[in-house]
């Protein structure tokens, strides 16, 4: 691998470490850099994962002043993270990915639509619950439950949009701060791409040159998105995540 090369996947981790913390979807930043330099795929999205995980560290600790007070909603929802990416990394390695692979787009799409109708969706759930009509989940109950363990096997299969698919639910099912909402989504990634990670690391085979480069990138890269995506007001900040899923639903129809 040349220096040069060396450099572009080095850039590649500080954008998708960025990304990843403000919405998601680094992974189609790294992902390709690495087949273009003639990574065979799965080793490229092995070694990806594996280097994206201090990145999402990062991010974590750059949101923890807004993970106050959600200790309960993380242990129940972090469980769902955890078995879906398991199920996911078990899926990447034991399974053709042509079936999976048709139904991510349609997984982005839904994601963005749901970005862009939570505050009118929530609005009305909450003012079904405060009538009465409709009990309040504390933590969205076990529909967000399941659909988290759904996100988590994408997640750790490939990945690419997760935290747009979290971000979307999330808004909808909990009523909460979007700011708080996004460091809960960082955290479930982290847990998802740590846990897929190990199981990669034990029976795939990882490019450590590649995970090292990715790895030092996206730890400077989650503290620069942590502050970027802090300030961000909602609206923009659900502008960002519509733009940027888009763009990742074109990636993977072209590709």
């Amino acid at each position: 691998m040349t220096w040069l090369e060396q450099l572009a996947i080095l850039a590649a981790g500080v954008a998708a470490g960025g990304i990843n913390t403000i919405v998601g979807s680094g992974t189609l930043i790294t992902f390709p850099v690495l087949l273009a330099f003639g990574l065979p795929p799965v080793t490229a999205n092995v070694s990806n994962t594996v280097g994206l995980v201090p990145g999402s560290v990062s991010g974590v600790i750059g949101y923890r002043r807004e993970l106050s007070g959600q200790r309960d909603r993380l242990l129940r929802l972090g469980a769902a993270s955890l078995l879906g990416g398991i199920t996911g990394a078990v899926l990447l390695l034991w399974l053709p990915s042509e079936a999976f692979d048709a139904i991510v787009p349609v997984l982005i799409i839904i994601a963005l639509v749901l970005v862009v109708v939570q505050p009118r969706l929530a609005a009305w759930v909450k003012r079904r619950r405060e009538e009465g009509t409709d009990a309040a989940p504390e933590h969205g109950g076990l529909i967000l439950w399941i659909a988290v363990y759904g996100t988590g096997i994408y997640g750790g299969y490939f990945g690419a949009a997760q935290g747009v698919l979290l971000l979307g639910l999330l808004g909808v099912l909990v009523h909460e701060d979007i700011q708080r909402l996004n460091a809960v989504k960082n955290v479930l990634a982290l847990l998802v791409n740590a846990i897929a990670a190990a199981v990669f690391i034990m029976v795939a085979e990882v490019n450590w040159q590649v995970v090292a480069l990715i790895a030092a990138g996206a730890i400077v890269g989650g503290q620069l998105g942590a502050r970027v995506g802090r300030k961000m007001p909602p609206n923009v900040l659900r502008a960002v995540i519509v733009v940027v899923g888009t763009i990742a639903v074109v990636r993977l129809l072209i590709t």
